[in-house]
């Protein structure tokens, strides 16, 4: 077996759902397989994935083990000469997957790959490449040092963006979202390390590859990450274990940074403590961390008039208001930068019809619009789902926000 790819799923059914269809695309031809691993889900994923993907090996937690330990429990069923971690709430092209495997093939001494990830305008995602944390770097990075010099090597570091986007770099700290390893370096170093639950197991497995005198790298490969939808949805809860699991970091790899770190950290993990259990509930109520509804969305559909007629009529049924424009476009068009996309400050999302077009030509057409401040929203014609960054729609309306 040539690759093992690793999802764990947590209450994302509609997401892993088009991570595995892009995946499936991705892997046509090449001798792989996927393995998903579910932190005991109550949105019925196991329901609705494994009727339309029999081919995966579901594995189902009877708990939420958390990050790294429902990756361990897939590492053990893994065959596959390397092992991609992916995030559900990932869009990957065959581009990423195929030349991030014949980098590892060609280049022995590399540990780890991660890849060019787009945030959900286009934009390149930062958290593509990060360096390795110290109290520097932390001051850095809480205080904006590091967007305001971003180019400079002692500001930016945290990010590592003094270095391009478009060529392959050696890096320090590799994104879990999409985390290619040697399987033999993997168990040569040991797996993730579950003291931690969420956030910051990525970079102790990168650091233990670097230490192991292994190299870790940054492709220039696109894929999308939606970024927060398979983990926290709450940016109190997301910074809470993000610095929780910091320390954690910070105590195992350095003593020095750990008590220099330890009591303005362990005060700001309080403070989020207090606020999410008492204070935020206490003023706002059970629901204080739920979604805002967005007063209006407004949609660019490219691709065929028949799905532009789905959509429209999937709005109207259900007494959504929302604009919605055509443009028609092929493959081939897309693929040859052919389409103009007029007055796109008047829309907020651009909708893909993934039945009609390949995830490879739609994320470089998002890539492309980039700065025009659009969305990516996705459409199924097959399942009849709409994916936007914010809200999932299907014949019945709303079903996810």
């Amino acid at each position: 077996m040539k690759l093992s790819i690793i999802i764990v799923n947590y209450n994302v059914k509609y997401f892993l759902e088009q991570c595995l269809c892009s995946v499936q695309s991705a892997i046509s031809g090449i001798d792989a397989e996927v393995i998903v691993i579910d932190n005991d889900s109550q949105d019925g994923s196991a329901e609705y994935i494994i009727p339309r993907f029999p081919n995966i090996k579901w594995i189902a937690n009877k708990e939420n083990l958390g990050f790294s330990r429902a990756n361990n429990v897939a590492f053990t069923h893994a065959t596959g000469e390397f092992v991609l971690m992916l995030n559900p709430d990932t869009i990957v092209t065959r581009e990423a997957i195929e030349k991030s495997l014949h980098f590892m093939d060609s280049t022995p001494g590399v540990g780890a790959v991660g890849v060019k990830m787009l945030n959900k305008d286009g934009n390149f995602a930062l958290e593509s490449r990060r360096g390795i944390v110290t109290p520097w770097v932390s001051i850095c990075k809480a205080t904006g040092l590091n967007k305001r010099f971003p180019k400079n090597k002692l500001f930016g570091h945290y990010y590592m963006s003094y270095l391009p986007e478009d060529e392959p770099n050696e890096i320090e700290m590799v994104s879990g979202a999409f985390m290619l390893l040697r399987h033999s370096k993997l168990q040569e170093i040991g797996f993730l390390d579950e003291k931690f639950f969420m956030y910051w197991e990525d970079s102790d497995l990168s650091f233990r590859i670097l230490k192991s005198g292994a190299k870790n790298y940054y492709l220039p490969y696109p894929i999308l990450h939606y970024k927060g939808e398979s983990s926290v949805k709450s940016v109190l809860k997301y910074r809470y274990w993000l610095y929780y699991s910091l320390l954690i970091f910070f105590k195992k790899h350095n003593h020095v940074y750990y008590i220099l770190s330890y009591i303005p950290l362990k005060l700001v993990v309080m403070l989020f403590k207090f606020r999410i259990h008492i204070l935020n509930p206490l003023i706002l109520g059970k629901e204080w961390d739920a979604r805002k509804v967005e007063p209006e969305q407004s949609f660019i559909v490219v691709g065929k008039k028949s799905t532009y007629d789905e959509v429209v009529e999937l709005f109207k049924k259900n007494n959504i208001k929302r604009t919605c424009t055509f443009i028609e476009a092929s493959e081939e068009a897309l693929k040859n930068g052919d389409i103009v996309i007029k007055n796109p400050g008047n829309y907020n999302h651009v909708l893909f019809d993934t039945s009609y077009m390949s995830y490879d030509t739609i994320i470089n057409t998002l890539q492309k619009l980039k700065g025009e401040g659009l969305k990516i929203a996705t459409y199924s014609a097959e399942t009849k789902i709409l994916i936007t960054d914010g809200f999932i729609y299907n014949s019945n309306g709303i079903i996810e926000q």
